[in-house]
């Protein structure tokens, strides 16, 4: 594997140094060429990718091959910027496809499958990713895409897939459209959920796997360096996730030194493609925080294996000096039973400071239980904010308002879940968000 990789970073080393000239530039700036690069030793030598740089390079100067050989473009929403482009040669498309093949397979599924693949469709790497490596693979994909949820229930119903792809907040919205219609989410064919594009937590695993009497599954991509398929969970020890060895390096690095960290300590995740044409990545910073170890998983596969995304970086609260990730805030919220793993971080000014809220909803019996209803001023309702408050100082060292609210009063997500509302001026908004 280290012979394969070593080969690999040479070849999108070289094709990247002769063929972009922002790497060219950032090539020289290092004072590297490709004919240094001898071993695997020598990658944290090389220069950094980041977002930015293919924002500065909109739309096509990141590419490393002809226009005429790129036969699929993908880009990011551009809510932040300008969209970050990706493109594909015909060759890139075949390794994706085999990526993704092996992904569902990880997960539990298997030729002849019925596939319900519930990703959006489009520019969003997702819809198209799952449904090649599914094809490939052999399995029959319903390309039915985000949202609809009254059609994704139907053909569930009827289609009996085996498996399905989402978000995991999207999952749990059709669970609960299926309860609303009298249906138990439990009597489904569903056997395996192929879930990712947002961080969630094992609390949230739990639920779903619960809801659903199926296995949940992990898996992790972004369009940069490839698309889904990039490391995935394997069904039998859901413990980390798989990286595609063969086709991305991988470094953990400190993301505030840019120093690496040891195995099994979190930092930021940082890949480097091998066998890219059309956009080779180097040392491409995800932003997203996770460790990686390299012992043998306990399914018996010897790849790397990363731990499931802690959170962005961007994402990340500094709630006087304590680092926090809304996944964390997560993780207790399912672990009462009072709630429903639907929230909201709600973040305002007050005087000069910045205040949280959590917003977070009851579930049905327990709201059952409440005589006042709307505004919560139920003893029971009174004990659990209490409750909520002191678990999450208890747990996080940060001190938040808790915001009780009635069933399915937040909005519901039908992709990437909306975790944080910023009602504070746009001019006072870092890129960590500092409270």
């Amino acid at each position: 594997m280290h012979a394969h990789q070593l080969e690999g970073l040479k070849r999108t080393v070289t094709n990247a140094y002769h063929n972009v000239p922002f790497y060219h530039d950032a090539f020289k700036d290092v004072h590297i060429t490709p004919d240094e690069i001898q071993s695997l030793d020598d990658l944290p030598r090389l220069p950094f990718t980041q977002k930015q740089h293919l924002r500065e390079n909109y739309p096509f100067s990141m590419l490393a091959c002809p226009k005429e050989d790129i036969i699929r473009i993908h880009a990011s929403s551009g809510t932040s910027g300008k969209p970050t482009v990706v493109a594909y040669t015909k060759n890139d498309i075949d390794h994706w496809t085999d990526i993704v093949a092996r992904s569902i397979t990880l997960a539990g599924g298997q030729k002849g499958d019925i596939l319900h693949n519930a990703y959006g469709y489009g520019l969003f790497t997702g819809g198209l990713g799952l449904h090649g490596g599914s094809e490939k693979l052999g399995c029959a994909t319903v390309p039915i895409s985000g949202g609809n949820t009254a059609n994704q229930i139907t053909l569930i119903q009827d289609f009996k897939p085996k498996i399905i792809c989402s978000t995991p907040s999207y999952l749990l919205n059709i669970g609960e459209a299926m309860m609303m219609q009298g249906i138990d989410p439990a009597t489904t064919s569903l056997k395996y959920a192929i879930l990712g594009a947002e961080p969630w937590s094992e609390e949230m695993r739990f639920q779903i796997e619960k809801l659903f009497q199926l296995k949940a599954s992990d898996i992790y991509g972004l369009s940069e360096v490839m698309g889904p398929g990039i490391a995935m969970e394997c069904v039998e020890c859901q413990d980390g996730l798989h990286i595609a060895d063969d086709h991305f390096l991988v470094e953990v690095i400190n993301p505030d030194t840019l120093e690496p960290v040891d195995d099994g300590q979190y930092g930021e995740l940082v890949f480097t493609s091998l066998t890219k044409e059309a956009l080779p990545t180097i040392r491409y910073r995800t932003g997203d925080i996770s460790s990686i170890t390299r012992e043998r998983c306990l399914c018996g596969r010897t790849t790397t294996r990363m731990s499931r995304v802690k959170g962005r970086i961007d994402d990340m609260l500094i709630i006087r000096g304590v680092n926090v990730f809304p996944s964390e805030i997560e993780r207790y919220i399912c672990d009462l039973e009072e709630l429903v793993p639907h929230y909201q971080i709600h973040l305002q000014k007050k005087g000069h400071l910045d205040h949280v809220t959590l917003h977070v909803e009851v579930c049905e019996e327990f709201y059952g239980k409440l005589s006042y209803k709307e505004d919560f001023t139920h003893p029971l309702a009174t004990d659990l904010t209490n409750r909520i408050r002191k678990t999450l100082k208890m747990k996080t060292l940060i001190s938040v308002d808790v915001n009780l609210k009635s069933p399915k009063s937040i909005p519901r997500s039908e992709g990437k879940a909306k975790r944080i509302v910023d009602h504070r001026s746009r001019s006072s908004i870092s890129p960590n968000i500092t409270i």
